[in-house]
C-alpha cells in the first residue's frame, strides 16, 4: 500500500543511533545517508524508513514494523530499550487483536510510538 514513512526528528544523531539499534533485530540497517541529517533504513533493497532531522509533526505517530518471529520482536524490544526507548507495551500476544498478533511496543526519542509485530505461531 505505500513505499516509505518519513519522520522529522528533533536530534538526528540520537534518533539514527535509536534506529539503527532498534530495528536491527528485524533485519533493518541503514541503507543511506545524506546531508548528514538524513538517513533511510530497510531490509534488503527496499528503504522504508527515512529519519531526518527537522520540527516532528507530531509525537503521536505509530508505526509498526513487520517481523519474521517471536524472537526477532522480544529482540528489537530489548535493543530499543537499550538505545534509550520507553517501554510503551511489552513482548507478547495481542488476542484482541488477532489470534497470532505477537508484539512489542516502543516510544522513539521524539515519543512516536514504534512497534514490532510478528503475525506467526513462531
Amino acid at each position: 500500500m505505500y513505499d516509505h514513512v518519513s519522520l522529522k526528528v528533533k536530534d538526528y544523531k540520537k534518533s539514527k543511533r535509536f534506529y539503527e539499534k532498534a530495528l536491527a533485530p528485524l533485519g533493518y540497517k541503514v541503507q543511506g545517508e545524506y546531508g548528514g541529517n538524513t538517513a533511510g533504513f530497510g531490509a534488503g533493497e527496499t528503504t522504508a524508513l527515512w529519519v531526518s532531522e527537522g520540527k516532528p509533526a507530531s509525537s503521536g505517530v505509530h508505526i509498526a514494523f513487520a517481523s519474521s518471529s517471536r524472537a526477532a520482536v522480544n529482540g528489537f524490544h530489548v535493543a530499543a530499550m537499550e538505545a534509550g526507548g520507553r517501554d510503551n507495551g511489552a513482548p507478547g500476544l495481542r488476542e484482541n487483536y488477532s489470534p497470532t498478533y505477537y508484539a512489542a511496543f516502543v516510544h522513539d526519542p521524539d515519543g512516536n510510538n514504534i512497534e514490532a509485530v510478528c503475525h506467526s505461531k513462531k
